[in-house]
């Protein structure tokens, strides 16, 4: 396993290896993504991570364990790779938690390594939020308190140690950690069986099937994974479908769609279900995105097949996410509203701040506004409850290349980019958002809840290990 010494060696090596001249767009992003060999298509039925019991309950909390250590998991077909995972699990288990009800987590850590996880979208407290100042040393343990107080969504949690974040979730660590709401229930959305995360990421595989890392090595991670495996196929019953979509990749964008053109409807992003539903032909997510679509299986003839596609792919292997295989019709009282959730609404802002995402090639290092992350250096202070304008940048003048700006302890609103309206599926609260080469996001935020540091960095999780990170502390 990489070490912290190294992986800074690496450096250099990995902004070399992602410089993509042009990358703007779908036809570039095919181009970053070299194809690999195909593994059997279609021959293993989708696994559903499982979920966490707890192992304690009282009036108002649940709580529960679980242990960072080394396993072993069926990525292709008969052979078993070693992965680093959450309580042994590929990925880690899912926790369903309910809003308004306290979550307390134990994370005890089995590695010889710092280990720190981070609640990917999460409202908690500094001290909570998995801060890599605050560490889990081997052997040590760490209670992190999630209190809920949030609206329904879909998340995920991740390591968060600095310098070893890539590479750690690379290998394994990560999870899902989905928020319930009786509200949301109402609705009569689709759910129970119907309600089904697809968790999607690549990787790199050497040809006895073990991971491979390298830092920056994006071009070779072309097996593509949903819910640890590849390419598998779905029975699903002729009827609505609500499908959690998850890009877990390090680095990796995808753009998703049907392969006979049917209909997503988006109900969800990020911070949770959409002010109204969108219908859209394709979704593209970068690292560390969420989108909850549903799906009307019903529209088709039992014995259909349906490919989830990846227009940003290279080959059948990269093109060819997975299969949906439609069975018989059931019974079904399930819809989509036509109003759903919430807006931010937030007000006119009171300060406007630039952001700027860039390379330095004297130094070679990832650089937030010039500068590489130094965990004992504030960048912006913002006053608790303070709305404030970000205008994101991705420069490309020395490496013209992709990124995304991920805040932690809160959501904002997408305003434009580069002056047009936001995709439909960045309607609603948003923690993660794509930043193109030589584009300009422009979000609204407000930090309104705790005082302390939060990290704001590219979620690219290469770049944000080599320096593409930076803290705001949140003043009264």
């Amino acid at each position: 396993m990489l070490g912290r010494r190294d992986a800074l060696k690496l450096s250099a090596a990995g902004a070399a290896g992602i410089a993509v001249p042009g990358v703007l767009g779908a036809r570039s992003l095919r181009r970053a993504f070299a194809a690999g060999p195909a593994a059997p298509a279609f021959t293993r039925p989708l696994a559903l991570p499982r979920v966490l019991r707890p192992v304690r309950r009282t009036m108002t909390t649940d709580y529960y364990e679980m242990a960072v250590r080394e396993a072993e998991t069926e990525i292709l077909p008969g052979v078993k790779t070693r992965v680093v995972a959450y309580d042994g699990s590929f990925p880690g288990p899912t926790i369903r938690a309910l809003k308004g009800r306290r979550v307390v987590v134990r994370q005890s850590n089995d590695l010889d390594m710092d280990v720190s996880t981070h609640l990917h979208g999460g409202h908690v407290s500094p001290g909570d939020d998995g801060h890599p100042a605050f560490p889990v040393a081997p052997g040590d343990a760490r209670d992190y308190t999630y209190p809920n107080a949030q609206p329904a969504a879909t998340l995920w949690y991740h390591d968060h140690v600095h310098h070893m974040e890539a590479e750690m979730v690379f290998r394994g660590l990560s999870g899902l950690y989905v928020i319930d709401d009786p509200m949301e229930w109402a609705l009569g959305l689709p759910n129970g069986a119907y309600d089904v995360p697809i968790v999607m990421r690549d990787i790199h595989l050497d040809d006895a099937g073990q991971i491979v890392w390298e830092m920056g090595d994006f071009q070779n991670r072309n097996t593509i994974l949903v819910n640890g495996r590849t390419q598998p196929y779905f029975e699903v019953a002729a009827r609505k479908y609500r499908l959690r979509l998850v890009n877990g990749s390090n680095m990796r964008f995808f753009n998703l769609s049907l392969s006979n053109g049917g209909d997503l409807t988006v109900i969800g992003g990020d911070g949770g279900l959409l002010p109204a539903p969108q219908t859209v032909k394709s979704v593209q997510l970068s690292a560390g995105e969420r989108a909850d679509v549903v799906v009307d299986f019903g529209a088709y003839e039992p014995g259909t097949r349906i490919v989830l596609t990846n227009a940003f792919g290279t080959d059948a292997a990269t093109r060819e996410i997975m299969r949906f295989d439609v069975g018989s019709p059931v019974r079904d009282r399930s819809r989509v509203p036509d109003r759903l959730g919430r807006t931010l609404a937030l007000p006119d802002a009171d300060v406007t701040r630039d952001v700027v995402m860039d390379f330095n090639p004297a130094t070679n290092e990832w650089t937030m506004d010039g500068r590489a992350f130094d965990m004992n250096r504030v960048d912006i202070k913002i006053k608790r409850g303070q709305t404030e304008i970000w205008r994101v940048k991705s420069d490309s003048t020395h490496l013209p290349v992709p990124h995304n700006i991920h805040l932690h302890g809160t959501h904002f609103e997408v305003l434009d980019r580069d002056g047009r309206p936001p995709a439909p599926h960045e309607t609603g609260p948003k923690d993660t958002v794509a930043v193109m080469a030589g584009s300009t996001v422009r979000i609204k935020v407000r930090y309104d809840r705790y005082l302390g540091r939060y990290l704001y960095h590219c979620h690219l999780l290469d770049h944000s290990a080599m320096g593409m990170m930076a803290q705001a502390e949140i003043v009264a």
